[in-house]
């Protein structure tokens, strides 16, 4: 009897139940990895899931949410650069940011973003008359805007005044080359000398009918051609 007793006792009849959950720990384990590794395609990530496999780093699994979505396994991540914008980005979102929050300028203001930086184009005919350099009254709101943008950045700044293929010759301009020149000049004065923006990121170019953005042909694509850019330079950054 006593020996009955004690068998009964050693044995409860849940000891699958260990077994069971080892099971069942070991398939998740699993089939998190597995998802690691085809959601990421991305070296630092296959690189932590080796490592896991193999018993290097934490062993407890912790799921960090990256990039608002994608677990990773591991303490902290290896995966860098994902999801963090480049300095030119960073700067092309804050130009669009500033349109978008100031939309009584999408009508006379584009934004673009290309090889050299993020260009804030200006239609001329809101900063200048006809055949003049000299800016408009009016057009001081508009720049005073465009300032603000510009001192909440660090970058170089480039003014680049373009015509129409419209031919000039006055005492103050023998041709199209001297009127954007002062324009872009006038432009880039006007940030230094009435906003006070640091003068040593600040330059000029004049580019005449050159470089047009539409052929010359009716005077919907003159107007496109005569415009003032506001180059931000991102060039050189990553």
């Amino acid at each position: 009897m006593a020996r009955e007793k004690k068998k009964s006792e050693g044995l409860t009849g849940n000891e699958w139940m260990s077994t069971y959950s080892d099971t069942v720990t070991l398939l998740m384990t699993f089939f998190v990895l597995l998802f690691v590794i085809t959601s990421q395609n991305n070296e630092s990530a296959s690189k932590v899931v080796l490592e896991a496999l193999n018993g290097e780093g934490s062993s407890i699994l912790q799921f960090d949410l990256y990039d608002g979505e994608v677990p990773l396994i591991g303490g902290e991540s290896d995966i860098e650069g994902e999801g963090v914008l480049t300095k030119k980005e960073q700067t092309y979102k804050e130009a669009k940011d500033f349109l978008s929050n100031n939309q009584e300028l999408k009508d006379i203001i584009t934004i673009e973003d290309n090889e050299r930086g993020v260009i804030v184009e200006l239609k001329d005919n809101i900063l200048f008359e006809s055949a003049s350099s000299q800016l408009k009254a009016d057009s001081r709101a508009v720049l005073d805007k465009v300032s603000e943008l510009l001192a909440s950045i660090d970058n170089d700044i480039l003014v680049e005044g373009h015509t129409d293929n419209v031919p000039i010759n006055t005492y103050d301009f023998p041709s199209n080359w001297e009127l954007s020149a002062d324009r872009a000049v006038n432009v880039v004065r006007y940030f230094v000398e009435e906003k006070g923006l640091d003068p040593t990121r600040f330059s000029a170019s004049g580019y005449g009918e050159y470089h047009p953005v539409a052929p010359n042909d009716t005077y919907e694509n003159k107007a496109k051609n005569r415009r003032v850019n506001i180059l931000i330079i991102t060039s050189q950054e990553g």
